[in-house]
């Protein structure tokens, strides 16, 4: 068996990705959760041009600047507009089927993981398009992607991405919601992917409102903006390293965090 039949068996996005750019088709890109019903991503969308974006997607791309990293990056859609516009871009995926894709699009795309410490190159922007945030998996893992992020980004370096506020999943009719306090945070969810004959591994995403990224983005030494709101509870942030803290600074914001997880 070949690496390549291999890669397919394991990876249904990368599959779905690498038949639409061979085949200019693909079958039913199928998302399962325990939390809602099924799903299904339209394949040709993950080859949009900049015209097809949603809002959020080209602000984002408006901001981008310097050298960009192009983070989760599928077919390449954003790093291709980013090119077009004259920006040197290094896109990553960990699929191997979808780095390929992208290398034939003319695309620098390396089969590379956000978190691996190897992975030491500088950049100017780290965008994460499509909620690419939701890498992060779980709320308690958002240190791992601020150390990430100091690794990665150049001395005046911006992280744009955009996301969700899932919370109306949970509201009633009368406003109210209905979310278990005693669980686990309320925008961790549990996704697999399924294309053809091939179901990937399960897997950690997260959506995040701004209040609490911003909590963590503080904690860790960035500053957080909201950069527009979306059409529906969904919207863009920027963030950049925050000047160091004096001790009065770090004692204000021990005390805000004991309050915050009270």
């Amino acid at each position: 068996m070949d690496n390549q039949t291999t890669e397919k068996e394991k990876d249904p996005m990368g599959r779905a990705i690498f038949d639409y750019h061979t085949y200019g088709k693909a079958a039913k890109l199928r998302v399962l959760s325990s939390m809602f019903y099924e799903d299904e991503i339209p394949v040709h969308t993950l080859f949009r041009t900049f015209e097809e974006m949603p809002i959020l997607e080209k602000e984002a791309i408006e901001l981008c600047r310097g050298k960009v990293l192009d983070v989760g990056a599928g077919s390449g859609c954003h790093s291709k507009v980013l090119m077009e516009r004259g920006l040197e871009v290094v896109a990553i995926d960990i699929s191997r089927l979808s780095v390929e894709v992208m290398k034939e699009r003319g695309i620098d795309a390396r089969a590379i993981n956000f978190f691996d410490e190897r992975f030491t190159d500088k950049f100017d922007t780290i965008l994460l398009a499509m909620n690419g945030i939701g890498i992060v998996g779980k709320v308690e893992s958002l240190p791992d992607f601020f150390r990430s992020a100091k690794r990665l980004l150049a001395p005046g370096g911006q992280i744009l991405f955009d996301s969700s506020d899932i919370k109306y999943i949970f509201m009633d009719d009368d406003g109210s919601m209905q979310i278990d306090l005693a669980g686990g945070y309320y925008g961790e969810v549990d996704y697999r992917m399924r294309y053809k004959d091939t179901t990937g591994e399960p897997f950690d995403w997260l959506y995040i409102d701004f209040e609490t990224l911003a909590f963590y983005a503080e904690e860790h030494g960035f500053k957080c903006e909201k950069c527009m709101d979306g059409e529906h509870y969904d919207y863009l942030a920027r963030i950049v390293q925050a000047v160091p803290r004096t001790e009065n600074d770090k004692t204000t914001l021990q005390r805000s965090k004991e309050a915050f997880t009270k």
